[in-house]
C-alpha cells in the first residue's frame, strides 16, 4: 500500500459521529401542538394524578383571571409560572395538581354586556334582570373557552377539563354560605359611610379596582368666617384649600394639627381685581403663609400675632355660603392628619365624601352636632348629581356618563366668588383614582353599604378579623419576603372591607333585613334554603323572586323583611374560591394540613401545601381577601406560601399600553419562535420584580434556547453509538469523568435547592452555564476525538458515553418544567415511546459518592492553565500561524508549584486538543503569552511535528509506523482492526 492510496482513504464512515433525528432548527411553532396533542392522548394529566395518588400534596391554588378577552403577556407570565411550580413539585415526588379557574362575576363582564347595549342605543336597565344575567353567563363561557385554549398552548399542564369557575351553580352556593356565616358572627353590617364611587358604573369600587391616573383638578383657596371668635381673632376668616370645589356644600368642618405654628395674617395691599382685599384677616399655618399669598396676589401683609392650638379648639366658623341654605356652625377640630406640606395648614372637611373626614366626624360626633349636623350629609346622588335638597346646586353634576367634569365645580365657584368667600383658583396636575375598567375619575361618596368589619369583636371570642388576619400573615412564607412588609400594612391600614356593588351580575348579598329593627336575619334555616336554590338554580334564584318568600316561608312574614339586592364584590367571589375547591373537591382536599406557626422548610413533605402566585397587585386584591374571607369563617390563612411576581414592562422599562403602541402578544410570540421561548424568557427573568420583553429581550433568550438545544442534540448524537449495556463504574472512570459527575452533583444540588426556592433564574444561572462552559465548550471539546476515534474496547470511550448518559438524563429533567415541550422532544428522542412522557419522571437522585472536592480542586487549577493554552491558540490562529489546535504543539511554563502538580499525571495535550505539548516548570520567556487571571502561567508557541492521521487529524511522529495502517496513528489503527472484526463478525459498526 503506497502513502498516496492510504491518504487517499476516506475514514469517515468508520468514525463514531454524532448521529440523531432531533433536528438543529426546533421548528417550536409546529411542532409544540404535537406534542399537546400527544399529551390529551396519552392523558398526561390523569396518569400524572394516578401516578402520585398517596404522596403529600402540593396544591397551587389559581387565582382566577377574568373571562373577559384574550390572555395578555402578563397572564401568560403568571400561567407559565405556575406551570413550572407545579411542574417541578411533581417531579420532586409530590402530588402537584394545578386546576384552573375563573372570575366569571363582577363590574369586567357587566360593563362589556352594558357596551353592546350602548353600542344599539339601548338602556341596560330596561331588560330584565334574568335576561341580562344569562347574557353575562354566556359572554363569561365563551372567554372561558377561548382563554382555555391560550393556557393550554402555552404548554400548561392541568385539569382544564374541570376547572373551577365562580358562576357555576355549586360555586354561586358556597359563595352565597361564606356570606352568611359573616353575617351569622356579627362581622356583616350595613352602615353609611364615604366609599370610592363610580358614576359612569353606578356602583362602589373596592381598592383593588381602583388605578392612580395623571389628573387635572381644579383647586380654590376659600375663606370660613369665624362665627365665634376667641379674643384677638375677631373679624378673621380661617383659609382652606381643596382641589374638590363640589365638596364645599358637603362640609361641616375644619381640621388644624397641634403640631402646626399658626398665625393670624392681615392683607395690606392687593390687586384692586384680586379677591383678596386689604384688611382681611386670615388664619393660616406660619409655613404656608406666603404661597398662600402668592396664589391669592396679595401685594403687600403682615403677621399679626401668633394663635394657639387652645384658640382653635374654642373657634367656631360659619359656612361661606351661609344665609344661603347652610346655616350651620363649621368646628375647628383637630386631626394628625394634617401636614403644613401643600395648602393653608387646614383641611376643608366634608364627612360625606372622604375617608379621614368620615373618621373625624366618628371621632367628634358631639362636635358636630352642637354645631347643628347630626348626621352625615348626602349630597351627591349615584350619577353624580346634586340630590335636590342640596341648596342652590340641586342638579348640578361632579362627572357625567362618560367621567368628563360636569358643572358642579363651575356653580360652586361661582356662588363662592358672589359670596366674596374665595380668595385664589388655580389648577393641579396630580394622581387621582380611576375606575380600572370605565378609566373614568372616582368620588367620594356617602352611601349605604354592607360591610364586613375588621375591628369588631368575633362570637365574643376575643378577638378581631385585623387581629385574626395579621396573626395568619406571619405564620405564612411570603416569596419575595418583602411581601410580608407590604401585606402587613395594608391589613393594618385597611378600613372596614366594603362587600355590595349596585350591580347585576355577580353573587347577590343573602340576607334578610328586618323592616322594624334593621337588624339582620339570623335563622340557619333560611340559609340553608337559599343554598339548596342556588345549587340547583344558581344565583339567579334570588332575583327570580320578589319578595323572598320561598326563602323565609313558612317560618317568618315577608311583608316584615327587606331583601337586599345589591350583589356581592367580586373580590368576595374569589376569596371564597378556597371553600369550594381545596375543600370540596376531593382532589384538593388537604389530608395533611400543617399546624399553625411558620416553617421555613415548605414545602416539607411532612405537610400538604397550599401555594397562591400572583402579581404584586393582589396584596391588596386575592390575597387579601382570600385571607380575610378564611381568616373571617376558620380562623386562618388559606395558603402556607404566597410567591408574588411583577409587573410585565417593554424594553424601555414602561407600562405596556395599547396607545403607547408598546404591547406583545403572546400569541404572536408563539406563532413566531414557540411557546418554549416565552417559558425560558419567564424562567429566566428576576420575576419577584418588574421584568421586560420585547424583540431584543426575546433575541438574546432565542440565543440561549439554541445553546441549550445544540448541547442536548450534541448528546443525543453521541448516545446514538450507546445502548446503555457498557456501562463503566464511576470508581473505574478516567478523572476527567469523575470530574464531570463531580460537576453534575453540583449543578444537581444547585438546581433543586432552586426550584425548592421558586427561584427560577437560579436554576438557569446553575444550568445555562454548565451546558455551555463546562460540558459544550470543556468536556465535550475534549472528549470529541475518544468518542469519535477510540476503539469500540476503549474503557475512556466507554466511560464518556456513561457521563454523557447521566448528564443527557439529569439535564433533560432538570430542564423539563422550564421547557416542556423540548425536554419532551428530547426525552423521547433518546427514549422512544408511545406512551410515556419525561414529565412523568421524577428529578434524579444523585449518588453522594460523586462527591470528590478534591478532584474538582485538581481539575479547577487544571482549567486554569487550560485557559492561558486555549488563549496562545486562538492568537496563534489568529495570526495565521495555524488552522486547527491539532497542528500545535505548544509549550507551557507553569512557575505555580500547585498548578504544576495538579498537571502531572493528565494527558494534558488532550486536555487543551492539541496533537503534542510539554510543560516546564519554570516563568518562560518575555515573549510568551500570559493571562492576568492565570499567573504563574506562560505558553510559547509550537508546531507540532510529525505526520496528521487521516482519521483524527493528529499531528504525531507515530503516524506511519503500523504497516497495515501506514497514514493513521496507532491509536486509529487499534480501532480500525476492532472495527474490521467486528463488522466481519456481523457486529455494530
Amino acid at each position: 500500500m503506497t502513502d498516496s492510496k492510504a491518504e487517499a482513504r476516506d475514514y469517515s464512515s468508520t468514525l463514531f459521529l454524532p448521529k440523531t433525528d432531533f433536528p438543529m432548527r426546533a421548528g417550536l411553532p409546529e411542532r409544540e401542538p404535537h406534542l399537546l396533542e400527544r399529551w390529551n392522548r396519552i392523558n398526561l394529566y390523569r396518569r400524572l394524578r394516578d401516578q402520585s395518588r398517596d404522596r403529600p400534596r402540593f396544591i397551587l391554588h389559581d387565582g382566577p383571571p377574568y373571562a373577559n378577552g384574550n390572555i395578555h403577556i402578563g397572564h401568560a407570565l403568571n400561567k407559565i409560572l405556575k406551570d413550572i411550580v407545579t411542574r417541578a413539585a411533581q417531579m420532586s415526588g409530590y402530588d402537584s395538581n394545578y386546576v384552573p379557574g375563573w372570575d366569571c362575576h363582577g363590574l369586567p363582564i357587566e360593563w362589556k354586556i352594558e357596551e353592546q347595549y350602548r353600542a344599539k342605543g339601548l338602556d341596560k336597565d330596561q331588560v330584565p334582570v334574568l335576561e341580562f344575567r344569562a347574557e353575562c353567563r354566556a359572554f363569561a363561557e365563551k372567554w372561558v373557552d377561548v382563554q382555555r385554549e391560550e393556557f393550554r398552548r402555552l404548554g400548561v399542564t392541568g385539569d382544564w377539563d374541570n376547572p373551577y369557575l365562580t358562576m357555576s351553580f355549586a360555586a354561586e352556593a358556597q359563595i352565597a354560605r361564606e356570606l352568611m356565616k359573616f353575617a351569622m358572627s356579627g362581622q356583616l353590617y350595613r352602615g353609611s359611610k364615604p366609599v370610592m364611587w363610580s358614576v359612569v358604573e353606578r356602583t362602589a369600587l373596592a381598592e383593588a379596582e381602583v388605578e392612580y391616573r395623571e389628573h387635572v383638578s381644579t383647586t380654590i383657596f376659600v375663606r370660613f368666617p369665624l362665627a365665634k371668635a376667641p379674643q384677638g381673632l375677631e373679624g378673621a376668616s380661617v383659609v382652606i384649600w381643596t382641589t374638590t370645589p363640589w365638596t364645599i356644600p358637603a362640609n361641616r368642618a375644619i381640621a388644624y394639627s397641634p403640631d402646626i405654628a399658626y398665625g393670624l395674617y392681615e392683607v395690606t395691599d392687593a390687586p384692586e381685581d384680586a379677591w383678596a382685599k386689604p384688611g382681611d384677616r386670615y388664619l393660616l399655618a406660619d409655613p404656608l403663609a406666603e404661597k398662600v399669598m402668592g396664589a391669592a396676589r396679595v401685594s403687600g401683609y403682615r403677621r399679626l400675632a401668633d394663635v394657639s392650638g387652645a384658640q382653635l379648639a374654642s373657634a367656631m366658623a360659619r359656612h361661606p355660603l351661609h344665609g344661603q341654605g347652610y346655616e350651620f356652625g363649621v368646628p375647628l377640630l383637630p386631626a394628625d392628619y394634617v401636614t403644613a406640606d401643600a395648602g393653608t395648614g387646614f383641611v376643608h372637611t366634608a364627612p360625606g365624601h372622604g375617608a379621614d373626614d368620615y373618621a373625624t366626624f366618628v371621632r367628634h360626633r358631639a362636635a358636630f352636632a352642637a354645631a347643628g349636623t347630626d348626621e352625615v350629609p348626602h349630597t351627591v346622588q349615584p350619577d353624580g348629581r346634586y340630590f335636590d335638597h342640596v341648596p342652590l346646586f340641586a342638579g348640578a353634576r361632579v362627572f357625567d356618563d362618560n367621567g368628563k367634569e360636569g358643572d358642579a365645580n363651575a356653580r360652586v365657584i361661582e356662588a363662592l366668588v358672589a359670596a366674596g368667600a374665595l380668595i385664589a383658583r388655580g389648577r393641579l396636575r396630580h394622581s387621582y383614582p380611576h375606575s380600572w375598567r370605565s378609566r373614568a375619575p372616582l368620588i367620594f361618596r356617602n352611601t349605604p353599604q354592607w360591610f364586613i368589619a375588621m375591628d369588631r369583636d368575633i362570637d365574643g371570642a376575643g378577638d378581631t378579623l385585623r387581629g385574626r388576619a395579621l396573626a395568619a400573615i406571619a405564620e405564612t412564607r411570603w416569596v419575595p419576603p418583602q411581601g410580608e412588609n407590604r401585606i402587613t400594612a395594608m391589613v393594618s391600614g385597611r378600613p372596614d372591607w366594603v362587600i355590595s356593588r349596585q350591580r347585576a351580575w355577580g353573587v347577590p348579598i343573602t340576607v334578610f333585613v328586618d323592616r322594624q329593627t334593621g337588624e339582620i336575619l339570623r335563622d340557619e334555616k333560611v340559609n340553608e334554603r337559599i343554598a339548596a336554590a342556588f345549587e340547583k338554580e344558581g344565583a339567579d334564584a334570588w332575583f327570580a323572586d320578589a319578595d323572598g318568600a320561598r326563602f323565609l316561608a313558612p317560618d317568618h312574614d315577608p311583608a316584615r323583611f327587606e331583601k337586599v339586592m345589591d350583589v356581592l364584590d367580586v373580590w368576595f367571589d374569589s376569596g371564597s374560591t378556597h371553600s369550594f375547591t381545596l375543600e370540596t373537591r376531593e382532589d384538593l382536599r388537604q389530608r395533611r394540613r400543617r399546624p399553625a406557626g411558620r416553617d421555613a422548610a415548605i414545602p416539607d413533605p411532612a405537610y400538604d401545601t397550599v401555594m397562591y402566585l400572583e402579581g404584586s397587585d393582589q396584596h391588596r386584591g386575592f390575597f387579601q381577601s382570600s385571607l380575610l374571607e378564611a381568616c373571617g369563617t376558620r380562623g386562618r390563612a388559606p395558603y402556607d406560601v404566597v410567591v408574588t411576581h411583577g409587573f410585565t414592562l417593554d424594553e424601555q422599562g414602561r407600562k405596556m399600553s395599547k396607545s403607547l403602541g408598546n404591547t406583545l402578544a403572546p400569541q404572536d410570540v408563539i406563532r413566531q419562535s414557540g411557546a418554549d421561548i416565552l417559558r425560558l424568557w419567564t424562567a429566566s427573568t428576576d420575576y419577584w420584580d418588574d421584568q421586560r420583553i420585547g424583540p431584543e429581550v426575546l433575541r438574546g433568550v432565542t440565543d440561549l434556547y439554541r445553546k441549550i438545544r445544540n448541547t442536548l442534540r450534541w448528546m443525543l448524537g453521541s448516545l446514538h453509538h450507546f445502548d446503555g449495556a457498557a456501562l463503566v463504574a464511576c470508581g473505574d472512570m478516567p478523572e476527567l469523568e469523575r470530574y464531570m459527575l463531580h460537576r453534575l452533583h453540583e449543578v444537581g444540588e444547585a438546581v433543586r435547592q432552586a426550584y425548592d426556592a421558586f427561584d427560577y433564574k437560579r436554576v438557569l444561572a446553575a444550568l445555562a452555564p454548565f451546558m455551555t462552559t463546562d460540558l459544550s465548550a470543556f468536556y465535550f471539546d475534549i472528549r470529541k476525538d475518544t468518542l469519535y476515534c477510540d476503539p469500540i474496547s476503549s474503557t475512556a470511550r466507554r466511560a464518556a458515553l456513561t457521563v454523557i448518559d447521566q448528564i443527557f438524563r439529569c439535564v433533560t429533567l432538570w430542564l423539563a418544567p422550564i421547557l416542556a415541550f423540548t425536554a419532551e422532544e428530547a426525552w423521547l428522542s433518546r427514549f422512544p415511546s408511545d406512551d410515556d412522557s419525561v414529565h412523568l419522571q421524577p428529578f434524579p437522585e444523585l449518588p453522594a459518592s460523586w462527591r470528590d472536592a478534591e478532584l474538582a480542586g485538581r481539575w479547577s487549577r487544571i482549567r486554569k492553565v487550560r485557559r492561558v493554552v486555549t488563549g496562545a491558540l486562538e492568537l496563534a490562529r489568529a495570526e495565521k500561524k495555524i488552522g486547527s489546535s491539532l497542528e500545535a504543539a505548544p509549550v507551557v511554563h507553569v512557575a505555580d508549584p500547585e498548578l504544576l502538580a495538579a498537571l502531572e499525571g493528565v494527558d494534558f495535550a488532550s486536555v487543551c486538543i492539541t496533537s503534542a505539548i510539554t510543560v516546564l516548570a519554570g516563568e518562560g520567556g518575555a515573549d510568551a503569552f500570559r493571562l492576568e487571571e492565570a499567573p504563574g502561567v506562560a505558553v510559547t508557541f509550537a508546531r507540532a511535528e510529525g505526520r496528521k492521521c487521516a482519521r483524527s487529524w493528529k499531528i504525531l511522529p507515530e503516524v506511519g509506523s503500523d504497516p497495515d495502517y501506514p497514514d493513521l496513528s496507532l491509536r486509529d489503527a487499534a480501532a480500525m482492526r476492532e472495527l474490521e472484526r467486528a463488522r466481519a463478525a456481523g457486529g455494530a459498526a
